[in-house]
């Protein structure tokens, strides 16, 4: 469906749509073009279309190899549109999701076309804000570059500007892409050319590993890494090229480079990246979520033995050996630890239940259990226990043998000697 764009230009095919407008193929007096058609609610702003009119004469003025380059300014009742010049060709984000990630040389050989572009823009006094895999165009009908790469070009110069203007933003709220953007922007500072660079090597990194150095999860976590976190190393590029991307993510604006030396110092290195293969690294995964806290459950105890955890004292929680910890164990009694000091943990007695070891009988005796005693010593209430039948044996020893004396003697005063080893007292 075509659609005149005030009074000189048709569109007539979409080819893409964004977060500030609608891309369309159209034809001008000169031949063919691209409109960026801007959002309805962009172009009812007066102010707003007043600011971006200011800025058309520099925009006008970009004219560079890798810059997709601006023709006119329309403002038509509530059109608001750029026209630029038509690439045939795809955007580099399609690329990537297509391939997931490139070769180290065209990497490098497209950032270093996209470094030029911003050089260029920079000396004019225009910085992007917004540089972006979604914003640098391939031109599949230009020259071949190393590792066979399509020319690469920076569109959409002006529109990060355009929309950040004080009446339409708050002083808190934050234009760009969370991936790409500088630490400063996050700390509210004013965007200035180095922002462009910080956007620029996280593009190149992305390119070399598939994923940004910053990215994953929510926004605001994104932006804290920006501000506060150092980028992991990318294994398996040479040393040059790695220091070149940590120079350009630095925190600290001053220390990165300037784009035109950026672009030099790439294309110094396009050399001793010629024919090796596109990285093999691991994306790493979003930031884990703490797991709800939850009481620990009782193992068996055919478990616990099985793990060779036993309890410290009766009555406990198995203990894991494996662990340094005190938290599963309580204070034992005094009389669990009179065992010695080596004694072994029993299971816990339900109630009701002899202890093991002895078992009372009906009459109200003893019987001695078929445990034994316990290895590494005997309780004290087993030794008061052995004290104790051994002195009511010697006193029923004692009464039966003067029973006897009186029931057989003859009036001696003493009774008759008796050989201890073979008498059999009578109960």
């Amino acid at each position: 469906m075509a659609r005149n764009i005030g009074s000189r230009y048709t569109a007539h095919q979409i080819l893409g749509r964004g977060s500030a407008g609608t891309v369309w193929a159209g034809e001008g007096p000169d031949g063919p073009v691209a409109v960026k058609l801007l959002r309805e609610d962009l172009a009812s702003d007066q102010e707003l279309v007043g600011r971006f009119v200011q800025e058309r004469t520099a925009l006008l003025g970009l004219d560079h190899p890798h810059i997709v380059g601006v023709r006119d300014l329309v403002v038509d009742g509530n059109d608001l549109a750029l026209v630029m010049d038509l690439i045939r060709g795809t955007d580099l984000r399609t690329r990537l999701d297509r391939e997931r990630r490139l070769a180290p040389e065209a990497a490098v050989a497209i950032v270093a076309d996209v470094a030029d572009g911003l050089a260029v823009a920079h000396k004019a006094g225009v910085v992007h804000r917004d540089v972006k895999p979604e914003n640098i165009l391939l031109d599949m009908e230009g020259p071949l570059g190393p590792a066979g790469s399509h020319p690469a070009l920076l569109t959409d110069f002006g529109v990060a500007k355009l929309i950040d203007t004080p009446r339409r933003t708050k002083s808190s709220r934050i234009i760009g892409t969370p991936d790409y953007l500088a630490p400063e922007i996050v700390e509210g500072l004013p965007p200035r050319a180095a922002v462009d660079i910080y956007a620029l090597a996280t593009v190149l990194y992305e390119l070399l590993a598939g994923f940004t150095p910053f990215g994953g999860g929510h926004p605001g976590a994104v932006l804290r890494r920006h501000v506060t976190e150092t980028v992991v190393p990318l294994p398996g590029i040479p040393d040059e090229l790695w220091q070149l991307i940590v120079q350009c993510l630095a925190k600290a604006p001053a220390s990165r480079l300037r784009a035109s030396e950026l672009g030099v110092r790439l294309r110094e290195l396009l050399p001793m990246l010629a024919g090796m293969p596109p990285l093999d690294v691991d994306e790493p995964g979003t930031e884990p979520q703490p797991e709800p806290y939850r009481e620990p459950t009782p193992e068996p105890a055919a478990e616990a033995r099985r793990r060779g955890a036993v309890p410290l004292v009766p009555g406990a929680a198995p203990a894991d050996s494996n662990r340094d910890t005190h938290t599963s164990m309580r204070v034992p009694a005094p009389d669990e630890l009179a065992g010695g000091a080596h004694g072994t943990a029993r299971a816990p007695r339900a109630p009701g239940q002899p202890r093991p070891g002895s078992a009372r009988n009906k009459a109200g005796g003893r019987t001695s259990g078929a445990s034994g005693p316990r290895p590494g010593g005997v309780s004290r209430a087993v030794r008061k226990r052995r004290i104790t039948l051994g002195v009511a044996g010697l006193a029923l020893a004692a009464a039966l043998g003067v029973g006897g004396w009186l029931a057989v003697g003859d009036g001696e005063s003493t009774p008759p000697a008796r050989d201890s080893r073979h008498s059999t007292p009578t109960p």
